[in-house]
């Protein structure tokens, strides 16, 4: 959600309104917390209920600033932000500012003009209600974005001028939990988790869990090769360590009808397209083009990557 979506209509003078005229504004409207002051209507300041009367309710105060311009009582340098920064953002520096201006109202602008106001009070509400809406949408595991928001971020992916779609499945992964159980399975999850949000963490980089053993991260360019193969080294370098050690040394497990197999340790694949040489026109195509090569990585015996059908990889 964006801060001008959550505006009120607060008034605005310019600086040269005297402070009885404030004075008016402030006892007329009981429920009015600030004012804004503009100059060719751009916002240059606020005068707050509290501080204005600070000013004056002093000994010699009223005498001294009512019948003058508003000029001399204006509180400089308020938190000012365009309409379409997000309620995070916005948030983060309300609260970054000093102790006697921490609940002072925000202003937004359109365009550098002034828009409208926005309370601590209803900033912190809606913050609320938005971290809400986000929590339904994280996978309840990893909570990383689910399939609502994977979409968006396709959506927005195909508007770029550069991306690299990467696809992460798990080689073997129902054979472990057939045989070790669906909560060791999840350690699994959790495991490859933690080492997918250590490398893809760069800003405009997304990452998601379409489910169960799926993952798929967006880079806004080409140059994943170097990820790809850190991220096969970190999980193959501990993998074993989530099988029995008598499994590991007789090479067999056994299957859900408790018949011994061969042991396959859990490897990972990694398909990645990019719209380096090819275009997408929508999500649809996307998708089915990473499953195209996804299938073809997953011919690949152990952990690897593949790049629009090029393969580089990594076997233990």
């Amino acid at each position: 959600m964006k801060i001008g979506e959550v505006i009120e209509k607060v008034p605005c003078i310019d600086e040269f309104v005297k402070n009885k005229e404030v004075d008016v504004l402030f006892t007329s409207n009981p429920s009015l917390r600030s004012v804004v002051v503009v100059r060719d209507e751009k916002p240059i300041g606020h005068i707050t209920r509290t501080h204005f009367y600070q000013k004056i309710g002093t000994r010699y105060g009223y005498h001294l600033f009512m019948g003058r311009q508003n000029q001399l009582i204006i509180k400089e340098n308020p938190l000012i932000v365009e309409r379409n920064m997000p309620l995070t953002e916005v948030s983060t520096l309300a609260m970054s500012r000093p102790p006697e201006d921490l609940y002072d109202d925000v202003i937004v602008t359109k365009d550098d003009l002034y828009y409208g106001m926005v309370s601590i009070r209803e900033l912190l509400l809606k913050l609320v209600d938005t971290q809400v809406a986000i929590a339904s949408f994280l996978n309840p595991l990893s909570s990383l974005p689910g399939n609502k928001l994977i979409d968006e971020k396709l959506e927005e992916a195909l508007m770029r001028p550069q991306f690299s779609l990467i696809y992460f499945d798990l080689d073997h992964f129902k054979s472990y939990n057939d045989t070790y159980g669906f909560n060791k399975g999840d350690k699994i999850l959790l495991y490859l988790t933690d080492i997918l949000k250590r490398h893809i963490c760069s800003v405009g980089d997304f990452l998601g869990h379409i489910g169960g053993d799926d993952f798929v991260a967006i880079l806004p360019y080409y140059e994943v090769e170097k990820i790809c193969q850190k991220i096969i080294d970190e999980f193959d370098a501990n993998i074993l360590n989530f099988y029995e050690l008598e499994d590991l040394v007789h090479a067999q497990i056994s299957n859900r009808v408790g018949e011994l197999e061969p042991l396959t340790c859990t490897s990972l694949s990694i398909a990645v397209i990019t719209n380096q040489y090819q275009y997408f026109d929508s999500v649809e195509h996307l998708s089915n083009a990473v499953t195209h090569v996804k299938k073809q990585c997953k011919k690949i015996t152990g952990s690897c990557y593949l790049i629009n059908k090029q393969a580089t990889y990594f076997v233990h």
